[in-house]
């Protein structure tokens, strides 16, 4: 028989490790969401994540718009980089057939071509430099509605994003962070020539209301039986801002903004690693990038396949390239800057004609928006020179920056851009002051 001492303690034993237990099982974290390994693989998706189902019917108001022959040059030369095409989109003399599902099956649009000569207008919300009524030479944008699109977030969210490093005690580099800061720049000076801007995003917050969280069931649904849970988590951010946020924004573009151009802000970068430890380099270049160039895996998505037809149809290519030649006409006077070459071979980008700075390619803004769209991608973050200008900051004047006497980069990001469209829109619109007369 134990002594009484002993069956206290034990007893006494016993309510402590019950007390461990209970306050373990309060306290302790939920463990990661665990993927099922013999979770059946989903079925072929006719739609992108997260995109919503078109409505074919609207582009029975581009009926008669468009001639086979221009449809035809448009749709291999611009907007797709392979053949995949031609298993969703017939081209026939008098009318294109338009598969509106997915590879599996689904339903067909008929497109009517206009015979030649008789193309009516393409409808659309936009206005063109052509469309827009005379003006005088100082306000050249008058009457325009023109959307800032400060790329990224910044903030606290430039980590997340993958678009954040730091150097030692410098100050951080964050590109969310520094196309706004160009955006306020930039956005007096357009008013001042006349135009109506409006801010997609004017402070370093998100414009969704979705957060990676939300979006962990879409991600566990989009994943495969390999992925561990840290990839999951991963996928469920990119979720949020590469993909939510930029529905968001073109949600506020369509519904609300309704602009004649959108000017999407970005800086470029190299590859820089840790970016704790990042690795600089001595190349700096320049490229704008215009809508186009979908590959045979975004053809056979439905919702692109909607958004290519879209643009297509309403002619956004040609006022893309008029207004991107001439900001980068400007952008290289003022900087200098060498012009970007994508890999022959990278298969998601082609270049346009006689523009050695603007390339095609689909990215979700410049297919999302209903516009004609200029996505920037001036300057290397992680090049020496610009690095050095980053770290300067906003500054009036010039300061001699790696031997040289420079302006801010953030202020001749804005001028050179400004300056690009101001010409352009200058040499398209037809003055209304009268001409000078001589007695």
């Amino acid at each position: 028989m134990k002594h009484p001492i002993a069956r206290h303690l034990s007893l006494v034993a016993s309510l402590i490790a019950l007390f461990g237990l209970v306050v373990f099982l309060v306290l302790r974290k939920e463990p990661p969401i665990a993927i099922p390994e013999n979770r059946p693989a989903s079925p072929p998706n006719a739609l992108s994540l997260l995109a919503a189902s078109p409505d074919w019917n609207s582009l029975n108001a581009f009926q008669n718009s468009i001639t086979r022959a221009d449809f035809e040059q448009l749709l291999t030369s611009v907007f797709t980089v392979g053949n995949a095409w031609q298993s969703q989109i017939q081209i026939g003399e008098t009318e294109a057939i338009i598969q509106t599902g997915n590879a599996e099956g689904g339903g067909t649009f008929h497109l009517r071509f206009a015979d030649p000569g008789s193309a009516i207008p393409s409808p659309r919300d936009w206005r063109s430099a052509a469309q827009l009524p005379p003006t005088s030479a100082d306000q050249p944008l008058a009457g325009m509605r023109i959307a800032i699109d400060p790329g990224h977030i910044g903030g606290e969210w430039a980590k997340m994003e993958a678009r954040w490093f730091v150097i030692g005690q410098g100050t951080p580099v964050s590109e969310g962070d520094m196309t706004l800061r160009v955006a306020n720049l930039l956005k007096p000076q357009l008013e001042a020539m006349g135009a109506q801007v409006s801010m997609v995003r004017s402070k370093n917050e998100p414009v969704t209301a979705l957060r990676p969280d939300s979006l962990r069931s879409l991600a566990l649904d989009s994943s495969t039986a390999e992925d561990s849970p840290a990839a999951l988590q991963r996928l469920a951010e990119r979720l949020f801002y590469r993909t939510a946020e930029i529905h968001a924004r073109a949600e506020l573009v369509n519904r609300t903004l309704k602009p004649d151009l959108v000017l999407c802000l970005h800086f470029n970068a190299e590859a820089w690693g840790d970016p704790n430890h990042p690795t600089l380099t001595e190349k700096s270049h320049f490229h704008l990038v215009l809508n186009g160039a979908y590959t045979n895996e975004e053809v056979t998505l439905a919702d692109q396949r909607f958004a290519l037809l879209k643009r297509l149809l309403q002619r956004t290519h040609d006022e893309e390239v008029r207004v991107g030649a001439s900001i980068a006409e400007a952008f290289a006077a003022t900087t200098a800057l060498p012009a970007f070459t994508y890999a022959a071979n990278s298969g998601n980008a082609r270049p346009v004609a006689d523009q050695p700075y603007l390339w095609l390619r689909n990215l979700l803004a410049n297919r999302l928006y209903d516009c004609p769209v200029i996505f920037m991608e001036p300057y290397v973050m992680n090049s020496s020179v610009d690095y050095a200008r980053i770290q300067a900051g906003d500054y009036d004047g010039l300061r001699e920056i790696a031997g040289k006497s420079r302006p801010s980069i953030f202020r001749e990001y804005a001028d050179a851009l400004a300056s690009g469209i101001a010409a352009h829109y200058t040499r398209a619109r037809k003055s209304s002051q009268p001409a000078a007369t001589t007695d």
